[in-house]
């Protein structure tokens, strides 16, 4: 490959020096001193690479990278960035990748006239590129962002960082650009990090739904650098096409193992099949690897609505399978963006992916369920990658027959019927049924009322999830269970019996949805979410009593359930409510919504908001008025922190009982 063996000297981009980075709207004297450490997250962007366009219109549109750029500085998520220096690449560091003829080919580019480029257009379009005499500049920019991106979490400046760049890198090859790439960003930012750090072992993760053959070719031979690609396939017939991309390409020489590829046969995969090959395949191999830092070769061209993909990954799978490669590398974590043509899509996935890397907690999955196909294909890469891995294990992967279907019970249908016959046996509480079409199949038997539901002045109701299952694994890889250690934690039992015996009326609601298929009603899609369950009840069963008291518990997912509700029904509930106790934990903080003041006002006076003193509310943002009334505790683990706060939750639904009852006798 040439330049391999080329050394490349440190360097300032365009002689900029790293203490001018600024955060999104600060000065750069902000940055200065301690007070730089609490941007633990950083970004790389730059209008120019807009220049590179197609006169006709093309998917590797412009907009591509403002549109992420304005979803980013809508949603807050710049401010809590720093913005990194971007500069152009330099040509001995493209040679570490790739050969003198490319690097001449590309930057020969800018020389074209109208014509040249009109001319050329067939031998641009049998490589799947498009130029412009400004193509040369935005590719450098685009290849030099990644480098600087890269370079800032390798030498601890930042612990992750977002590259909004373009065009992409991925198909580019040594002697060859193509599939919109000219230079290999990714790549090149690799190499660069390992001659400019002490950082030697790298994981590249690509889940762009094209193979990122480009990559995989660049370190084919290299023990140093893990690439492992999920892909769309198709037996060899989706671009890049031929068999590179299978899953027996796994390297050579020394490098045999460390090319993973996860081949998608057909289109349609969606969260359920990328995060099945995540536990199964992605993270054993990871944690076996034990990269010093991972690099996400970020397309997000797998996204729901992607025409030229095909598939259906959300924001949110692409928020959790961030997640997971987060706890790799001790958190030194680059995301590249590389393909994704839906500008809708792909704005909503990378703000996905933002949230995660400045620390947000991955939102709620619905139950879900690999396809066949897909678990199929992974136990077929499986059988591949035990060869050089440890941590795969086939037998783990083996695909459940169809027939398994009638005799297999899921561990949430488990614990819902433990839970069920638990409310009945000990505190009489009895099954709310729900008349809504399809909400019965998806929430039935998860509320449960005291048979004074109607007739009780006081009634708390409960929102919440399952409790916390703590398991004992005989094998962190097969995730293999060892029943007789394995147990389920469940807070909510204590605030059962403390309500029953303080007389008040409860109703207990589990908002973890069943894994069923949605019905279609008149074309469309019905599903429901905790959101939806618990409105129903209020409008159903609590709100058609009155006068009454009621009291509001959320815990976990359930907190943006009551939110929702406070939004939903904001004249019922701010009447019946007296207050609103919320046992967020390390989640994000609902908030009230930003057009609504009086409900800001109702709900800073009558909530209380409980969150760890390390919850990022207290460093990375600013406690507001529409995130209620903050209480912190000085326990970190889910289960502590409860326990710790359930005196204050009783001394608090006292106070409010108390208070009521004052203000009716006045």
């Amino acid at each position: 490959m040439s330049g391999e063996s080329s050394m490349i000297v440190d360097q300032q981009p365009n002689g900029v020096a790293e203490s001018t980075m600024q955060p999104e709207d600060t000065q750069p004297s902000e940055l200065s001193g301690p007070r730089f450490a609490r941007y633990n997250v950083g970004y790389v962007y730059d209008p120019r690479m807009m220049l590179h366009n197609c006169v006709r219109g093309h998917s590797e549109d412009p907009q591509r990278i403002s549109r992420i750029f304005d979803a980013l500085k809508a949603d807050g998520c710049l401010s809590q960035m720093v913005r990194l220096p971007i500069r152009e690449v330099a040509r001995e560091e493209a040679l570490l990748v790739h050969s003198e003829a490319l690097w001449d080919k590309v930057m020969a580019v800018s020389s074209m006239t109208e014509q040249d480029i009109a001319d050329s257009e067939a031998y641009y379009e049998e490589l799947s590129l498009y130029v412009h005499p400004n193509t040369p500049l935005a590719a450098r920019l685009s290849c030099g962002g990644v480098i600087e991106a890269a370079l800032a979490v390798a030498r601890g400046t930042v612990k992750k960082s977002f590259a909004i760049v373009r065009p992409p890198g991925h198909h580019a090859e040594p002697d060859e650009h193509m599939g919109f790439c000219f230079f290999n960003n990714v790549s090149v930012a690799t190499k660069v990090v390992q001659q400019l750090t002490p950082i030697r072992k790298i994981l590249i993760l690509d889940w762009d739904v094209h193979h990122g053959n480009g990559t995989q070719r660049a370190f084919y031979d290299d023990p140093s650098v893990l690439y492992i690609s999920l892909h769309r396939y198709d037996g060899g017939q989706f671009y890049p096409n031929g068999p590179f991309g299978s899953m027996t390409s796994c390297g050579e020489g020394k490098g045999v193992g460390y090319s993973v590829n996860i081949p998608w046969p057909t289109y349609g995969m969606g969260d359920a099949d990328y995060l099945y090959a995540f536990q199964t395949i992605v993270m054993p191999i990871a944690l076996e690897f034990a990269p010093e830092l991972v690099i996400i070769s970020s397309g997000f061209d797998a996204a729901d609505g992607d025409e030229l993909g095909e598939c259906h990954v959300s924001p949110a799978g692409y928020a959790h399978m961030t997640h997971m490669l987060s706890s790799l590398a001790n958190g030194k974590l680059v995301v590249a963006l590389e393909g994704g043509y839906n500008l809708d899509a792909i704005s909503a996935s990378a703000l996905a992916v933002t949230k995660i890397i400045l620390g947000d907690a991955p939102p709620l999955l619905p139950p879900m369920i690999a396809s066949e196909v897909a678990t199929e294909t992974i136990w077929e890469v499986a059988m591949t990658q035990s060869k050089f891995w440890k941590n795969v294990n086939p037998k783990a992967c083996d695909p459940r027959e169809k027939e398994d279907d009638n005799i297999t019970w899921s561990i949430p249908e488990l614990l819902k019927a433990h839970r069920q016959d638990f409310l009945y046996r000990n505190h009489g509480m009895l099954q709310i049924p729900f008349s809504a079409d399809g909400m019965e199949e998806c929430f039935g038997a998860q509320a449960a009322c005291t048979p004074d539901i109607m007739e009780n002045p006081v009634l708390v109701i409960l929102v919440h999830e399952f409790g916390n299952l703590r398991v004992e694994l005989d094998s962190a890889a097969t995730c293999d269970l060892k029943l007789e250690h394995s147990y389920l934690i469940d807070f909510s039992k204590d605030l059962i019996q403390r309500v029953q015996t303080s007389g008040h009326a409860l109703l207990d609601i589990n908002v973890f949805p069943k894994p069923v298929i949605p019905k279609k009603r008149g074309g469309k899609k019905v599903e429901y979410h905790a959101a939806d369950v618990l409105t129903y009840i209020w409008d159903n069963y609590v709100s058609i009593v009155s006068p009454r008291k009621v009291v509001l518990v959320g815990h976990g997912p359930g907190c943006e359930a009551i939110m929702n509700l406070l939004t939903e029904r904001t004249v019922s509930v701010m009447k019946l409510a007296i207050g609103v106790i919320q046992i967020v934990g390390n989640q994000t903080v609902p908030m009230t919504p930003r057009d609504a003041p009086e409900i800001r006002t109702w709900y800073r006076k009558h909530s209380l908001v409980i969150v760890p003193n390390t919850h990022r509310i207290f460093t990375d943002q600013k406690v507001v008025a529409r995130h209620g009334s903050i209480m912190s505790i000085p326990q970190t683990k889910p289960i502590k922190l409860i326990h710790e706060a359930l005196p204050t939750i009783y001394e608090t639904i006292d106070r409010l009982l108390a208070s009521k009852k004052d203000k009716q006798q006045q």
